[in-house]
């Protein structure tokens, strides 16, 4: 889970947008995808998913840079239907073509009803939780979830078959916070305890069936689906990281039933949950996404808690690439 630190400054959320759009801004990339790119990642930390907020910049800059992700993508429609759409990442960050399948899903669903689209050929795409959103936004439960192609070896364990896919969806709510699951398919141990694991499976071996299904699905849909591995693509593919899809769905609430009664009667369930006991160690009963709601209204009030390996991250990169520093940057 992704905790406030212990240590840390407070930043505005404008500074580190500002911050933030001029570090990709001086790495190569174009005003407007450089404010995206802000916009979505200031957002992330904004929630508290600090795991994909601006702590990311500083990689995804190197790869920018190394030539490993396309700095200025020309996102395409490869192909597209009413109700579908295949999006092609020229090679960029997988931020653009997701964004911009979101929202053409969601203008799908609101005229035929469910709209669907996946994204191939890009680099990472973040939260999953960014795209899932667009669609609650526009009364719509949005689905998102990506994948990375992979190779499998023997000495693996079958749990690197789901690849740790990261899923979200997103279902509006009235008044209430929205319900919003956004996720990894992974154990925070996953990768290098695999004694902890092998404790772990023997007293919850169903989780492990769960996460594997879960994280296969996401594989198929976002991956097979999305054409990541289609050979056209793996023999003209000229940057080393755009391995990668996705796989969005928007479905229209309203053709289901009216959206004020749903909306009611979402705000009374999650009303309900949100007076149930806590888990063990935790101060309030919370559904996915109540959380970073809570958090959002806060850090947008007082500023983003802001660890100083987090800082010096950021710093780092600036300095690099002859940027000011965070606190120094003119919001």
């Amino acid at each position: 889970m992704n905790v406030p630190p212990k240590e840390f400054m407070r930043v505005m959320p404008q500074r580190l947008h500002a911050f933030t759009r001029s570090l990709f801004r001086r790495a190569g990339m174009p005003e407007e995808d450089a404010k995206l790119m802000a916009d979505l990642l200031v957002a992330s930390d904004l929630r508290g998913v600090f795991s994909h907020g601006t702590r990311q910049a500083p990689g995804y800059i190197s790869c920018l840079r190394n030539g490993q992700l396309n700095v200025r993508p020309r996102v395409g429609i490869v192909d597209e239907t009413e109700t579908t759409a295949v999006l092609d990442g020229d090679g960029g960050l997988g931020y653009f073509p997701c964004w911009r399948g979101a929202h053409i899903v969601v203008e799908k669903a609101k005229k035929q009803g469910v709209g669907a689209g996946v994204t191939r050929n890009h680099g990472h795409f973040g939260a999953a939780g960014h795209y899932s959103r667009v669609a609650a936004a526009a009364d719509c439960i949005g689905i998102a979830m990506s994948a990375v192609r992979m190779t499998f070896s023997p000495e693996a364990s079958i749990m690197a078959a789901g690849a740790g896919s990261p899923l979200s969806i997103a279902i509006p709510t009235g008044s209430e916070p929205p319900f919003v699951p956004d996720m990894g398919l992974y154990f925070q141990h996953q990768y290098g305890l695999r004694d902890v694991l092998q404790e772990t499976f023997a007293q919850i071996p169903d989780a492990f069936f769960k996460f594997l299904g879960l994280g296969v699905t996401c594989q198929v849909l976002a991956g097979t689906l999305a054409g990541i591995y289609n050979e056209d693509l793996r023999q003209t593919r000229y940057h080393e990281y755009a391995n990668q899809g996705a796989f969005i769905l928007a479905m229209d609430v309203a053709r289901f039933m009216p959206m004020n009664e749903f909306k009611r009667r979402m705000d009374e369930y999650v009303a309900g949950a949100r007076r149930s006991k806590p888990f063990p160690g935790q101060e309030r009963a919370h559904l996915p996404g109540g959380l970073e709601w809570e958090r959002e209204r806060e850090y947008a009030r007082d500023g983003i808690p802001i660890s100083p390996d987090h800082q010096a991250a950021l710093d780092a990169c600036a300095k690099e690439l002859g940027v000011e520093g965070l606190l120094n940057i003119n919001q």
